[in-house]
């Protein structure tokens, strides 16, 4: 197997970008983008560090981020597994990408930037939520925001897919790994209720 090896190979094989690709692109929080930022619960937020890249879904109950002014945006972290991968790589490293879905919705908007994690009680309070607040905040510099092609979620046709039956549980995967140590059918019979208890 060959591999590409410079960038001029690929802008051979690509061409040029459409215009309308790179001037959609904005360096702050305008309007309308903001307008549909706020409309997304669900984000995925992609970090890299010395460890390498991590990739890791974020969700809320209403806006899953909020905006400080127009360039900055403030994400919560709130209950998770506690590996601290993605807040590992922003201490690290800083650099950070941002996708928000809405459901039912094909087109996805970037943002692009610096990430920092602020412990400050003052940001952390503007999340409180059933008088929990988040034990950090991920600040996040807005360098790039514009929208992506639709053409991924057109084509998975991501928002008509029913679940798979049979696909492996969190508990299947989970033995998988430990060899049947931990996991299987009493890990995912307790999974929903726990997780229910300690979302936030």
């Amino acid at each position: 197997m060959e591999f590409v090896k410079d960038i001029e190979t690929l802008e051979a094989l690509y061409g040029k970008p459409g215009s309308a690709s790179l001037r959609k692109v904005a360096s702050k929080l305008t309007p309308l983008y903001w307008q549909w930022i706020e409309a997304s619960r669900f984000c995925v937020i992609s970090t890299v560090g010395p460890e390498g890249t991590d990739g890791s879904p974020r969700g809320d109950d209403s806006s899953v981020v909020q905006k400080m002014d127009d360039r900055t945006l403030l994400l919560p972290d709130w209950r998770g597994n506690n590996r601290m991968d993605t807040l590992r790589n922003v201490v690290s490293d800083g650099r950070i990408s941002l996708m928000f879905f809405v459901p039912g919705n094909n087109n996805v908007i970037r943002v692009n930037g610096k990430g920092q994690v602020t412990l400050d009680e003052t940001v952390r309070e503007r999340f409180v939520f059933k008088e929990k607040i988040p034990r950090s905040v991920i600040v996040v510099t807005v360098n790039e925001v514009y929208s992506q092609c639709a053409r991924a979620l057109m084509r998975s046709e991501l928002w008509k897919a029913a679940a798979l039956d049979g696909l492996p549980t969190a508990g299947d995967l989970l033995a998988e790994q430990t060899e049947g140590e931990e996991g299987g059918a009493d890990y995912d019979a307790a999974w929903a209720p726990r997780a229910a208890k300690t979302m936030w």
